[in-house]
């Protein structure tokens, strides 16, 4: 930092007010400080700064299965929100959420110093987990694991099923089929449980749901089965790459989408607009999901304790040409 304000003309002190974003340097300072940061490739010595100030300013994540949409999304909404906040992640992954997978994650990621820790819970065995890690370290559930002795945030599976089904019933559909997603995870449960409390609410005939594993092979699978029923109009996907498969099994068998069969899925994922037909899905906003679980952390951290705050995002509808009315 000497080198560098020697070579600006600035102080000491202006340099480190430059590498902190203060807005109390002049702008014409500030270029030719970060001028002289490029010359000489500066880069502060974040251990060094942790020494001094006893602060990481880095905060762990413990991931799950991030080839899947849904924990690859929270990840990538985590750190842009850590990085707008001023923070580093570290992230430990771990192929089961059993408790002595996820203590053993959060103690890795102790031995690198992080000021707290952010978990994406997706499963049911997520919940009894965090409730028996170590309360040493500040720690928020991101997902639908976000319950019971920690903070949580996640987006609000049961009301963005609860609108699909209830559109497609506005629609004129007599009843709305359900391609499930794994039984063991948390979101799936909650989005069968908005679309029960739709029918139901309606008065709608419930039927039986289908099974799926958030694949696009289990949602064809599925397609082939709900094609022996003829009266089937209406489907709601439990996630986009299941309404992938179903949309290919209605279009092998002639069903037209959505002039037979109106179709629903959830996710919005990048490549939804793009299906045959575009997709009419729920969209989450992973990036607020992010931001609103890093914002409880970081207040965790400041207050040098945990709390049991719960915050819901909610999700959108996004309109596609993959529904339609019923016709007469």
């Amino acid at each position: 930092m000497a080198d560098v304000a020697r070579l600006a003309g600035v102080s000491h002190q202006t340099v480190s007010r430059v590498l902190n974003d203060s807005p109390h340097v002049k702008e014409q300072t500030r270029d030719r400080v970060l001028a002289a940061i490029r010359e000489l490739d500066y880069h502060p010595n974040s251990a060094a700064r942790a020494l001094v100030t006893r602060r990481s300013k880095t905060l762990g994540v413990v991931s799950f299965d991030t080839t899947l949409y849904g924990p690859a999304s929270m990840l990538y909404g985590i750190e842009q929100a850590a990085r707008s906040a001023g923070y580093f992640v570290s992230i430990a992954s771990v192929r089961s959420l059993d408790a002595r997978s996820v203590q053993d994650a959060v103690d890795r990621l102790r031995d690198q110093a992080v000021e707290g820790v952010l978990v994406i819970a997706p499963q049911t065995s997520s919940v009894g987990a965090l409730a028996q890690v170590s309360s040493a370290v500040p720690m928020v559930a991101l997902g639908s694991g976000a319950h019971g002795r920690i903070s949580g945030a996640a987006v609000d599976n049961e009301s963005g099923a609860l609108a699909a089904t209830r559109y497609l019933l506005e629609l004129g559909h007599r009843t709305v089929h359900h391609v499930a997603g794994p039984a063991n995870w948390l979101d799936a449960q909650a989005r069968q449980a908005g679309w029960r409390t739709a029918l139901e609410s309606a008065g709608a005939p419930v039927p039986e749901v289908v099974p799926g594993d958030w694949s696009a092979r289990s949602g064809y699978q599925a397609g082939l089965r709900l094609l022996a029923d003829p009266e089937v109009t209406a489907v709601f996907c439990a996630n986009d790459h299941m309404a992938l498969g179903l949309l290919r099994a209605l279009n092998e068998a002639g069903r037209g989408i959505p002039a037979a069969v109106s179709v629903v899925g959830f996710d919005d994922i990048p490549e939804a607009s793009y299906f045959t037909p575009p997709l009419t899905t729920v969209r989450q906003d992973f990036g607020e999901l992010g931001r609103r679980g890093l914002e409880l952390l970081v207040a965790e951290v400041e207050h040098g304790s945990r709390g049991r705050d719960r915050v819901l995002v909610a999700p959108e509808l996004v309109l596609r040409r993959s529904t339609a009315a019923v016709r007469s």
